[in-house]
């Protein structure tokens, strides 16, 4: 029983349309699903990824317009971290970027690793990071980037928490990560950061953990990340997750089925929420796979609610995919 990697984050937005044409335009991701948040339908649940939003290259979005602006400090997921396929991709974001008006880093080295750092337009830090190569997630071949320079998926997340020994125990000795690394954030002389890695470890697989009593106190809200998920590959897998956590004295969820695969959450230390997630069924069981997010999926226990629900929400902006 093994987590393989990172199966996709959940961030919060308050201004879906303008999301949408970020991360679908701007990033070339492909809008892969388009639904609700099951626990709470009058939001909008976006979910982007490759070209049919396989497991590890998912970033996904709550729409809450009335929440706060985030602030990231401890108890936040800090940062999300996507995957390019080599340095001629770097050079090419780093000019696509700048022709789009987004500030960025230009590319450095953390951890041994190129990328880019930046933010979306509430905020939300990211970086695109060279996988060298690495295996897993195919870009979408209608998407506004090139695929050659596409984003691939997922890479890491950094978590800020005060203590680093309570969750590194969760990480390891109940999680089964193996700490890989460490590296100081902005240099030498910045904060320390120690890396885990599920799995087999390498790009996907990754929680990067800035720890320390200088940090305030985060706040979740608009621009901020909500959770992270981790992969398992099936519910006979998860159900075993859910012993073990709760017999390692974590408070955790019933399995929920969320029809495009089945979840459950608890929080580590540091107040963060963690899912694990099953690889399937996917986002094709409901749609045909050329038309992915085109149109408001609702799963079968809310679609007798589809008239309610569709009149709660505020349209997004039409979305028109590269020819």
């Amino acid at each position: 029983m093994q987590l393989t990697g990172l199966h996709h984050l959940t961030a919060i937005t308050g201004q879906a349309s303008a999301n949408v044409a970020f991360y679908t335009h701007t990033l070339g991701m492909r809008l892969v699903k388009k639904t609700v948040n099951q626990d709470d339908v009058s939001a909008y649940h976006l979910f982007y990824g490759d070209t049919v939003g396989n497991p590890g290259t998912e970033l996904t979005f709550f729409d809450w317009p009335a929440a706060v602006s985030n602030r990231n400090g401890a108890g936040t997921i800090a940062q999300t971290a996507l995957r390019v396929p080599g340095r001629e991709a770097l050079e090419w974001w780093a000019n696509h970027l700048t022709g789009a008006g987004i500030a960025h880093s230009g590319i450095i080295t953390v951890d041994r690793r190129e990328r880019i750092e930046f933010t979306d337009p509430e905020q939300q830090h990211l970086a695109l990071v060279n996988d060298n190569g690495a295996a897993g997630g195919v870009p979408w071949e209608r998407s506004t980037v090139p695929a050659e320079y596409g984003i691939k998926g997922l890479d890491a997340v950094t978590l800020m928490v005060r203590d680093l020994d309570p969750l590194a125990y969760v990480l390891t000795e109940v999680l089964g990560f193996q700490q890989v690394s460490s590296y100081h954030a902005n240099g030498d002389s910045g904060r320390p950061v120690t890396v885990f890695a599920a799995g087999n470890g390498g790009p996907g697989t990754e929680v990067h953990v800035e720890a320390g009593r200088h940090l305030p106190a985060g706040r979740l809200g608009r621009g901020g990340m909500h959770h992270v998920a981790f992969r398992t590959p099936n519910v006979a897998e998860q159900n075993e997750w859910r012993r073990h956590i709760t017999s390692a004295g974590l408070p955790v969820s019933p399995l929920i089925d969320r029809f495009y695969f089945h979840s459950i959450y608890f929080r580590v230390p540091g107040n963060i929420q963690f899912e694990i997630a099953t690889d399937g069924p996917g986002f094709a069981t409901d749609e045909d796979a050329a038309h992915l997010g085109e149109t408001l999926a609702l799963p079968p226990f809310l679609a007798p609610r589809r008239a309610e629900i569709e009149a709660g929400l505020q349209p997004i902006a039409p979305y028109a995919p590269a020819q």
